[in-house]
């Protein structure tokens, strides 16, 4: 039986002040649920606060971003274990943003993948087709160039930590979501392409979340379909009161 993990990505949002604002309204308003798995992600800057605003809680701590060395002449870039020392035992990689604004590669992504799990970190891995991709009925062919780059030499020991997030870029803050049979239509191939390069047990125990304007009234309908496992939240989640309710919805 796979766990519900839900995780909320703030993005580049959030002060100091108001990020661990919000981290103790979550941490006081999820505590004792341990029916579901819970983590966010804030500003590299504000990790250690937030950390400390969260210990205690069941709420997990990701970076939105890593590089595959711990240390090194890399200015501006933060390692996995750097990620560690600040709090976190999380770290999104590859995100939309990143391989679109900032040149991320599913060689990048495979190379960073390798270093946070070496570092004892569980990365949330990020997937998903752009409009004119979905446009030209490509999705599948993009969805099974990324997970097999991204996986590329990947043991399968190491594969059973990774959570995968689809996220079609067209439904990243959008407002537009992928319909519940999209969404699970492209979830179930993912499953599939795991148990291709895997095997079955692997590809039924692995997470994949679902990720693209997710909101406290659409996430019940998604949760729904079997091959869903929850979901990687973005604007939902920057305020309590509508991460709160998603995460509520989100369960049977």
């Amino acid at each position: 039986m796979r766990k519900p993990f839900i995780a909320g990505n703030w993005k580049l949002n959030l002060l100091t002040e108001e990020a661990v604002a919000l981290a103790k309204k979550l941490a006081l308003a999820f505590k004792g649920m341990d029916n579901i798995e819970l983590a966010v992600a804030p500003v590299f800057t504000v990790l250690y606060a937030v950390a400390k605003a969260l210990k205690n809680s069941n709420i997990g701590l990701a970076g939105q971003d890593v590089y595959w060395e711990n240390s090194g002449a890399f200015t501006g870039e933060v390692g996995p274990e750097s990620l560690k020392d600040a709090g976190c035992g999380y770290v999104i990689i590859g995100h939309s943003e990143r391989r679109e604004y900032f040149g991320e590669t599913d060689q990048g992504v495979n190379k960073k993948l390798k270093a946070a799990i070496a570092a004892g970190l569980i990365p949330i891995c990020c997937i998903g087709e752009k409009l004119e991709e979905r446009e030209q009925e490509k999705t599948l062919k993009v969805i099974d160039r990324q997970m097999r780059g991204a996986l590329m030499s990947i043991p399968r020991a190491e594969a059973l930590k990774i959570t995968i997030a689809y996220e079609p870029v067209w439904a990243i803050g959008t407002g537009k979501t992928a319909t519940p049979g999209q969404a699970q239509e492209v979830h179930a191939f993912i499953r599939k392409l795991l148990a291709e390069i895997y095997d079955q047990e692997a590809a039924d125990s692995i997470r994949i979340q679902y990720g693209g304007s997710v909101k406290p009234e659409n996430i019940k309908e998604l949760m729904a379909q079997p091959d869903i496992d929850g979901a990687l939240v973005g604007g939902a989640s920057l305020k309590a009161e509508s991460f709160i309710a998603l995460v509520k919805n989100s369960l049977p």
